[in-house]
């Protein structure tokens, strides 16, 4: 199927992906919950965050092996290439559940999901995905070199969210000398989130996030003040504040691809025309799109405001890349999931999880100049 042409506000078009990776049952590690050694990619890895670090691209991928109660336990591996497309990847996990103070967040589930960018001020930033089998939160850990991390447990901690259904956090970046690098908005870091719907959230240290609220049900009542000069004459305004709740940046859209579900994609990037997020929608099986089938997913890009990050301006009436129906069977069918984004060699590379079983990579244009 053609790919409608794009608006110049938006990242693209890119190739169709190809393959660079997928399960290898020939790494292992000592497990230190499950007591022994596991093939801890055994079945399948996919969902990568990606970041360029020492002139290499570097994927954060996410492995699962096959004793795991829950489709397999999840870790979060490293893979690194020269090109790209051909991809070496340490025999161990580097993030993984382990005996200390989060266990109980992320054990037997994993670490699924993770997003990765490089800190202005030196080193990694991850978001993921804490699984304890029954609800995913969203986490962060950072690194010097993304071999070793340091976890700082929930994005929302100290908030009435930290328990809450959290993930796919996909913080704002910028790129500097050709290098996407977290970027500030008006003194602050500002981090895309949520599955279903598309939340917000800002930070001063991207470690301790808040998210943003809004009223959910304000009033306000007129009272007729004889005494009263001024704008509205004798007239006064009082208003009563209601009960705070998320502030839902986007959404579903009835007859579209992304008819069931929104969920943000890589890191966000701020350019002259907003700030633009690759999102994944998900196609609803009643009232979706004839053109891909129920519960597909594929990604799309909406634009929002970098004086206002809570505003959507613009937003792609179609994905911009399609489900190979090579790609298309695996441990979930039809995916097509966007979820690493890296400036590098002079053009963006986009990496996608294919079918929740494999990695694929699509080359998009040249850098803007």
């Amino acid at each position: 199927m053609t790919i409608p042409k794009q608006p110049d506000w938006s990242i693209g078009p890119f190739a169709p992906p190809r393959r660079i990776l997928e399960q290898r049952a020939d790494i292992a590690f000592d497990c230190p919950l499950a007591g022994r050694r596991i093939a801890w990619a055994e079945k399948d890895i996919f969902n990568p965050g990606a970041v360029v670090h020492e002139g290499k691209i570097c994927l954060l991928v996410r492995g699962e092996d096959r004793v795991g109660r829950y489709a397999g336990t999840s870790r979060i591996g490293l893979a690194t290439s020269i090109d790209g497309v051909h991809f070496d990847i340490d025999p161990e996990p580097v993030l993984f559940p382990a005996d200390d103070r989060w266990q109980a967040w992320e054990w037997p589930g994993g670490v699924e999901d993770p997003r990765v960018v490089a800190s202005p001020d030196g080193g990694f930033v991850c978001t993921y995905t804490a699984f304890d089998g029954k609800v995913g939160c969203l986490f962060v850990a950072t690194s010097p070199d993304l071999r070793t991390w340091t976890k700082h447990g929930p994005a929302f901690a100290g908030s009435p969210y930290v328990r809450r259904p959290t993930k796919a956090g996909a913080i704002v970046t910028a790129l500097v000398d050709g290098r996407l690098v977290a970027a500030r908005i008006d003194g602050r870091y500002w981090m895309y989130w949520g599955e279903g719907m598309v939340f917000a959230a800002t930070s001063t240290d991207l470690i301790r996030w808040t998210p943003l609220e809004s009223e959910t049900a304000p009033d306000r009542y007129l009272t007729w003040d004889p005494s009263a000069s001024g704008l509205m004459g004798h007239w006064t305004i009082d208003r009563i504040e209601g009960p705070r709740g998320l502030r839902a940046i986007a959404g579903p859209r009835r007859h579209r691809f992304d008819s069931l579900l929104t969920e943000p994609g890589p890191p966000a990037v701020l350019t002259h025309d907003g700030i633009v997020l690759i999102y994944n929608g998900t196609n609803h099986f009643d009232g979706g799109v004839a053109d891909a089938p129920p519960f597909a997913y594929q990604p799309g890009q909406m634009l929002l405001d970098a004086r206002d990050p809570s505003a959507v301006i613009g937003r792609l009436p179609e994905p911009f890349l399609r489900i190979d129906p090579a790609e298309a069977a695996g441990q979930v069918g039809n995916v097509c999931f966007a979820q690493g984004l890296v400036a590098f060699a002079g053009r963006w590379w986009l990496f996608v999880g294919l079918a929740d079983s494999r990695l694929g990579v699509s080359q998009g244009p040249p850098l803007p100049a």
